[in-house]
């Protein structure tokens, strides 16, 4: 009976969650081996958070649940909550996430373009991009029009091929931002420096919590300059996917 009770609140809040919900998709190529598919969806890291993805630091993410949950009673269920979990959009442990990053490429010497032009494919791969994470400045290179240009590309219109990390969902959960924890700040990505202080970069600098502060600190810094003031007490319901990076 506990069971139907509470699908039956599922359907009252989850019913625009679900129309929402974009299901991984599955990778073609396992399917030749005779293996289970692997699921896969993309998601969008900041160059910093790249770094600490590269430097094993960050193995958790925190996204916002759209939309929000409208009946607080019934996110009070801890079964309401797991079921809710499995509607995740990034998927379920075992399926895979692969980053997005601010890039550019394919980038290659000038004499193999007759190669390019040949077949394009080959060079379709991480080993002819540049990626902004790295450092540096934007590379410069020659357009279709042999104009000479120096930009980046947006992590938002990287192509599967381009991505270099790939992360295989470990949990997903669903709670309350506030409730994240020392530990969940940590495994944020956040650090700490030789003065002791908790500190995670950001697109806009490094956000630094006190001496002896909590680790939970510098983590609301930095999402409240990516989500704006008075997004952390506003403590919205977020997704919390774990993750461990494994090999492409």
């Amino acid at each position: 009976m506990l069971m139907i009770i509470i699908s039956h609140q599922l359907m009252a809040i989850l019913a625009p969650i679900r129309r929402q919900t974009i299901q991984p998709q599955e990778n073609k190529l396992e399917e030749k081996t005779g293996k289970p598919a692997v699921k896969e969806c993309p998601m969008l890291f900041s160059a910093p958070m790249v770094r600490a993805l590269l430097d094993g630091r960050k193995t958790q993410t925190r996204r916002i649940v759209k939309p929000q949950p409208f009946r607080e009673d019934y996110m009070a269920e801890e079964g309401v909550r797991r079921q809710f979990a499995t509607l995740a959009p990034y998927g379920q442990p075992g399926d895979r996430i692969w980053v997005r990053e601010t890039f550019q490429g394919p980038l290659f010497d000038g004499e193999r373009m007759d190669e390019y032009r040949s077949d394009s494919t080959k060079f379709e791969t991480p080993e002819f991009c540049v990626y902004a994470a790295d450092g540096g400045g934007a590379p410069e290179f020659q357009d279709a029009d042999d104009n000479l240009v120096c930009r980046w590309r947006p992590s938002i219109h990287m192509p599967r091929w381009a991505s270099r990390i790939q992360l295989e969902i470990v949990s997903v959960r669903v709670e309350r931002l506030n409730d994240c924890s020392q530990a969940d700040a940590l495994a944020e990505g956040v650090a700490i420096d030789r003065s002791g202080c908790h500190f995670i970069d950001g697109t806009d600098g490094r956000h630094v919590s006190p001496v002896g502060a909590s680790a939970v600190e510098a983590f609301a810094s930095l999402w409240e300059s990516i989500n704006g003031a008075g997004s952390w007490a506003a403590n919205p319901w977020v997704w919390v996917v774990e993750f461990k990076r494994v090999a492409p």
